[in-house]
């Protein structure tokens, strides 16, 4: 069995954190420290431990916000390399990987009124793990400060300071205080994703596709606008980002962004559509199939998708679209596909008896529908 995530932030990762800043300030209190952070640390999960041990660190290291950071500062390793994560752990020269988000987080609660000397921290702290969460209380409470120093931060020669400026202001990053004024408006951010969606590392890169797929669910208009501007006579590497942070929208059918990736037009041909059995058990299955006939005399590209129509607890249904396959079909081609769709309950979905619609999407239309009676 795989070991708890939580137990990322442990007692040796506790003690570690003690030994590293005992060494860089004698005077640190180091027994203090580590009672605070280890009090029931192992009934907690792992945001809790996180926080429990940067509240720890508040609590025991300087008032003086300047020589507090300093400590941190000097409590760290060296820097990772690249997009090599492998080398992000503890060692004798000091901290690094997972023991370094109690300190981010440290840093958010000691420095939030002084905002260049809690970046420049961050600037540090990134490089040996990351700073997603913890700049963002930075950039509600001073966004032009953090906004000029992102600008600059595009062009930092280190990959993780670089995806920091692309992950740390992603409006509605999963586990992150959510940047409402960026939901609102993500205008800001823009023209640093137009430098970094072409940077070097595709640890930077897959975070720039992640920010735009945040900006579609909100402003999907915009990023249609991003594919007709970035899109034309872009390199695979630039394609396939744009690709991932379309991904959103080709699934909800985007009229725009369909087009954009030249899959806008109809089907052309015949569509045989079955699901069965129609009756299903809660945690059984049922098969999806299709046969596409073309009448076109031309190849045609086409994003076949499904939508589960889930009934909720009050009666009322919500679709879910689930991705199917992505196909060019030759001239006059006839061609047969087929998928199992699962009613297992998952951690995120809960079923509920009733009708379950299983509509079918070519290109964002909806060619198909079938009634699924799920049962418990």
């Amino acid at each position: 069995m795989a070991e708890p995530f939580k137990n990322l932030i442990n007692t040796e990762v506790v003690q570690a954190i003690g030994h590293h800043l005992k060494r860089v300030d004698p005077g640190f209190d180091r027994r203090d420290f580590e009672a605070r952070a280890l009090t029931r640390l192992d009934t907690l999960e792992l945001k809790a431990r996180v926080l429990q041990v940067a509240d720890a660190l508040v609590a025991t290291l300087p008032a003086d916000v300047d020589r507090a950071a300093g400590l941190l500062e000097a409590s760290l390793g060296p820097p990772g390399a690249g997009d090599d994560l492998s080398a992000l752990r503890i060692s004798e020269r000091g901290l690094a990987g997972w023991a370094v988000w109690p300190l981010t987080e440290a840093i958010a609660r000691l420095a939030i009124d002084a905002p260049e000397r809690g970046l420049a921290a961050l600037h540090a702290m990134t490089q040996r793990l990351t700073a997603e969460f913890a700049i963002r209380p930075f950039i509600v409470r001073h966004p032009a400060v953090c906004y000029a120093t992102l600008a600059r931060w595009v062009r930092d020669p280190s990959a993780h300071v670089r995806r920091l400026v692309s992950e740390g202001s992603r409006p509605r990053l999963p586990w992150g205080l959510r940047l409402q004024a960026l939901v609102l408006d993500p205008s800001p951010t823009l023209p640093w994703l137009a430098v970094l969606q072409d940077d070097p590392s595709e640890y930077v890169r897959r975070s720039v596709a992640n920010h735009l797929n945040d900006i579609a669910k909100d402003h999907p208009a915009r990023v249609a606008e991003w594919l007709v501007r970035h899109l034309p006579g872009a390199s695979p590497e630039r394609r396939a980002l744009l690709r991932h942070a379309s991904r959103t929208l080709i699934k909800k059918g985007d009229p725009a962004v369909l087009a954009a990736w030249g899959l806008g037009q109809a089907f052309r041909g015949e569509v045989e559509w079955s699901v069965a059995p129609t009756r299903v058990a809660i945690g059984g299955e049922t098969t999806l199939r299709l046969v596409l006939r073309s009448t076109a005399a031309k190849p045609q590209r086409l994003v076949i998708d499904y939508a589960v129509h889930h009934v909720k607890a009050n009666g009322s249904t919500s679709p879910k679209v689930f991705k199917g396959w992505t196909i060019e079909l030759g001239p006059r081609e006839e061609r047969a596909l087929e998928r199992r769709h699962s009613f297992k309950p998952v951690t995120t979905r809960r079923y509920y008896s009733g009708v379950h619609m299983v509509d079918l999407r070519i290109n964002g239309q909806v060619l198909g529908e079938t009634a699924v009676h799920l049962r418990t």
